[in-house]
């Protein structure tokens, strides 16, 4: 009966823990985070982005959703400016793997064997930074990073973008130690 208490527990930690977004984030330790109430974009950083204008609209959209939902308002007279950097690079993943009897007991490892097999896997992985930099001081004070693989399927594109921010901002405000 208590296993059965658990596994819902154990399903939600397998599902959270198999995101496909690995996040970083660095900050100003000196920055007291909670003077902050509105944004902006800084228009002259995002047009310098280099992917489409499309994606750039994913991405404002999904930063938009995610600074409101915590209490964020946009405006004219920002305290933070958000700016967006984005690279991709492509990787290929070769696995070989070899099978037969090997050396010592039973069944092992062994390159003279039959049974080797070589897959060979590319794909293209997209890293999104978001910076928010202190509007009055232009000063960088906080930025957060996530990497993950790229997809050109314009569904899940939506998707792995809203996944993309959600994961970076929610790292913001960072939990600063008094």
């Amino acid at each position: 009966m208590k296993t059965l208490k658990f596994l819902p527990l154990l399903l939600l930690f397998l599902f959270t823990s198999c995101s496909s977004v690995k996040v970083n984030y660095d900050y100003d330790k000196n920055v007291d985070f909670n003077q902050f109430k509105t944004y902006a974009f800084q228009k002259s950083g995002i047009d310098k982005v280099e992917i489409s204008d499309l994606d750039k609209k994913r991405i404002l959209r999904a930063i938009d959703e995610q600074m409101t939902a915590k209490g964020f308002t946009k405006s004219e007279t920002p305290d933070l400016l958000v700016n967006i950097f984005t690279k991709e690079r492509e990787q290929v993943d070769v696995n070989q793997f070899y099978a037969g009897w090997g050396y010592g007991w039973g069944y092992g490892w062994n390159p003279y064997m039959w049974g080797g097999n070589t897959s060979v896997y590319s794909y293209v992985e997209g890293t999104l930074f978001i910076d928010l930099i202190d509007a009055k001081k232009k000063e960088l004070i906080w930025q957060g990073q996530g990497v993950g693989v790229l997809t050109q399927n314009i569904d899940k594109k939506e998707e792995l973008i809203k996944e993309f921010v959600t994961k970076i901002l929610e790292q913001y405000p960072p939990q600063q130690k008094k």
